[in-house]
């Protein structure tokens, strides 16, 4: 299957990066290389631009599309928790900018067989490397009822998150739940017919929760953010798309300590504390997509662009 995916906010996340032709840039989640590609046109002697993603066949996709770059383009299978050490061994300590489009991938969703998607019958997998050991079979098999409802209530942010875990520890009870089409028909009798006929389908949250929780999406963000700002040369941004407000929420607040780093009670005269701001944010309301990109794209529906800027 061809990698497709659709960049979402791919003018305004370019237009942010402020890009110089001979900079050093990051796309942290290369996917079909739609931003990658976008950067490394505009690069010239001198520039250059690494590409990480963990999903062996966004690599050799995205391989394929910045062909005409190739002496400006490093791709790298890895994390983009690990993109300091990973660029450390190629001799890179420091940045002019970095790209996160973070999420799922169309791709990723649209290939049956990885069972990302709510809308076929395949296995239950949904790993974005799938080197690692743990896949949605195993959360939704072998977690506890308890786990189960607080992946679906806190990553889902599924109202009947409760019936949803007990329904499926009440499944499996008889035989493992093997694949989405099973996990579907679980999921559509723990919500109420009344509520199944308004609120889109009713599996997407708890697919959704799953798939975050299986790929640890939060915490590696969260983890990671630090080390990606420090990164940074003076004057290089960081641009991230956020798909869901749980995401949206970590970047705004780390942005805004990077910003404001003082921790001293706000009825002190001075700043005591010694905590130097790294740099500002440009966006003090995030970027979302246009008219024209929500008629294009529906999958661009809960797109939200946030920059940031080193000093």
């Amino acid at each position: 299957m061809e990698f497709k995916h659709t960049s979402v906010l791919l003018e305004e996340t370019i237009d942010n990066l402020h890009i110089k032709p001979d900079g050093i840039y990051v796309d942290g989640t290369l996917g079909g290389g739609g931003h990658s590609y976008e950067i490394a046109g505009r690069l010239k002697k001198g520039g250059r631009l690494i590409g990480i993603d963990q999903d062996g066949d966004a690599i050799e996709a995205a391989g394929r599309r910045l062909a005409p770059f190739a002496d400006r383009v490093t791709l790298i299978r890895n994390n983009y928790c690990n993109a300091k050490e990973a660029l450390r061994q190629i001799g890179i300590e420091k940045i002019d900018g970095m790209v996160l489009d973070l999420g799922v991938s169309s791709f990723q969703l649209d290939n049956i067989e990885r069972g990302f998607s709510y809308k076929y019958d395949t296995a239950l997998d949904m790993r974005m490397d799938k080197r690692q050991s743990l896949s949605a079979r195993e959360i939704v098999n072998d977690y506890s009822e308890m786990e189960l409802f607080r992946v679906i209530r806190d990553y889902g942010e599924e109202q009947f998150a409760k019936n949803i875990a007990k329904h499926i520890v009440n499944a499996r009870k008889d035989k493992p739940i093997e694949t989405t089409g099973e996990l579907n028909e679980i999921i559509k009798a723990a919500i109420p017919a009344k509520m199944r006929a308004t609120g889109g389908h009713p599996s997407k949250k708890t697919f959704q929760a799953i798939r975050i929780e299986c790929n640890r999406e939060l915490e590696v963000l969260k983890d990671s953010l630090d080390d990606l700002v420090e990164m940074l040369n003076p004057g290089g941004r960081i641009c991230i798309i956020t798909f869901h407000s749980l995401e949206d929420r970590i970047v705004k607040s780390a942005f805004r300590r990077y910003e404001n780093p003082c921790t001293c009670p706000p009825d002190f005269p001075v700043c005591v504390c010694g905590q130097a701001s790294k740099g500002r944010v440009v966006t003090k309301k995030p970027v979302l997509p246009s008219q024209e990109e929500l008629a294009a794209n529906k999958r661009s529906k809960s797109a939200k662009l946030r920059v940031f800027e080193r000093v």
